[in-house]
């Protein structure tokens, strides 16, 4: 017969016996889930490591690169009046700015009409150009021609001039008069004028009536359109040396500054370039930072605490080790360049733990000369000890973080560890799933004997008692 519970038949607890058999059989994934583990913590450690050094060869990057050191800053004694922004490389200097006058757009106005009032047919014609001789004088670019419908409004004629991109902005300004059409050059500038020509189906082209009253141009005496502010260009003086631009922005009077004229001036504006030292002290800061987070992670990841017992991560481990090794003996090596050929002659040194600390005193007097700290972080050389030490440290990264690099090949070699073991673990698991269904089977064959003996021996007893009732 079928035992549906093992154990019933025999009495034998089949179920706890089969259970700490098949326990025993994974008694080896204990040690195995242990060691993944830790292979798992290290290469978490290893990934923030390998970002870490990613970071620090940025920062050196950046100290390697001789524009950062060409960095300036630029001010304003009046930056409401008149602004300042220089880029990186230009000269050094102080300048004395005073505005007289600033660039302007040509605007017009239309006559005021009825609300609504449709202006009469045909098409306006609008041409960029400049009225400083008092003629107009075209600018060279295109009319735009703008066909008028003999139904449009103002605001419908404003709308088609703006599709037209013909350099020029209009809308429709309302008031107690009615409705006037206001027109705008886009740039500033006296060469970026205009002027609008109509072509009335009316058949006058310069009379109050119809397309007409639109017009602005100097073929006769009338204008359709009054100025209300003629192009201008913007007028100052750079240390009493007159200069003129179409636009607010001077970008192309002094190499590498920019002014932003925004007010006419009645004292001069001091103007300042000077060397970023700030900017300097930063990109420096920086790598220092980014050292000094790698050598902490290190320093925390391989030590051993004998007052809890307890290790780092990365205790024993032979790479950790060598890289911390490593990166302190970089920050310490010396290069040919002059006068600088330590990081430690800037004031950067290393405390006995191995954190970089700044000396902002010996830092300030070697910035006072920026080419000489240039060079210590920007020479170059086909010879290691000539490289400065930007190029140096950020080579050493790009190798640790390269194919067959340090970090690189540590980080792989975990990987296929962690890999090992997970089909470690799974062999274990597979040999107890197929020891649990060997041994439930011998089991439930022995249960089943031992129950058919049980039922023998309560037969044979059952008989004899009979016997013995029947011969007494």
């Amino acid at each position: 017969m079928a035992i549906s519970s093992p154990g019933l038949a025999s009495g034998v607890p089949v179920q706890e016996i089969v259970a700490k058999l098949v326990a025993l059989e994974r008694a080896p994934l204990a040690p195995l889930q242990k060691q993944a583990a830790s292979f798992q913590s290290k290469l978490s450690i290893y990934g923030t490591i390998k970002s870490m050094v990613a970071g620090l060869g940025d920062a050196a990057a950046k100290l390697a690169n001789p524009t950062t050191w060409t960095a300036v800053k630029a001010s304003s004694s009046a930056p409401d009046s008149v602004g300042v922004s220089a880029s990186a490389g230009a000269p050094q200097t102080s300048l004395a700015i005073e505005v007289q006058q600033l660039a302007k757009s040509q605007s017009n106005a239309s006559v005021a009409v009825a609300n609504g009032a449709s202006m009469g047919s045909g098409s306006l014609r609008v041409e960029l150009g400049s009225w400083a001789t008092g003629s107009f004088v075209s600018g060279g670019a295109a009319a735009v021609d703008v066909a008028i419908g003999a139904g449009d409004s103002l605001s419908q004629i404003a709308s088609k001039i703006n599709a037209a991109d013909a350099g020029v902005s209009a809308t429709v300004l309302r008031d107690a008069s009615g409705e006037r059409l206001l027109v705008r050059s886009n740039d500033t500038g006296e060469d970026m004028g205009f002027r609008i020509q109509a072509t009335d189906d009316d058949g006058v082209n310069d009379d109050a009536n119809g397309l007409s009253r639109l017009a602005y141009d100097n073929n006769g005496s009338f204008f359709g359109m009054a100025l209300s502010q003629a192009g201008a260009n913007a007028m100052a003086t750079v240390n009493n040396v007159a200069i003129t631009s179409a636009s607010n922005t001077v970008a192309d009077a002094l190499p590498g500054i920019t002014l932003t004229l925004s007010r006419v001036t009645t004292e001069p504006v001091e103007i300042a370039v000077s060397a970023d030292k700030e900017a300097m002290r930063k990109n420096i800061q920086s790598m220092v930072d980014a050292y000094n987070a790698i050598n902490n992670m290190l320093a925390t990841a391989t030590k051993y605490d004998p007052d809890t017992k307890v290790a780092g991560s990365l205790q024993g481990d032979s790479t950790a080790v060598g890289l911390q090794n490593a990166l302190r003996g970089m920050m310490r090596s010396a290069s040919t360049t002059s006068p600088f050929s330590r990081l430690g002659d800037i004031g950067l040194s290393l405390k006995t733990d191995g954190t970089m600390t700044i000396d902002n005193t010996k830092l300030d007097a070697a910035m006072a000369n920026p080419s000489d700290l240039q060079t210590l972080f920007t020479a170059d050389s086909s010879v290691a000890t000539g490289k400065g030490f930007g190029k140096k440290i950020d080579a050493f990264a790009d190798g640790l973080l390269a194919t067959g690099g340090l970090v690189t090949t540590r980080t792989e070699s975990l990987r296929g560890a962690i890999t090992r073991n997970t089909k470690e673990q799974d062999k274990v698991n597979d040999r107890a799933a197929r020891a649990e269904v060997r041994l439930l089977a011998q089991y439930n064959a022995m249960d089943a004997a031992v129950g058919q003996l049980n039922g023998l021996n309560a037969f044979i007893t059952q008989q004899i008692t009979l016997w013995n009732k029947n011969t007494g």
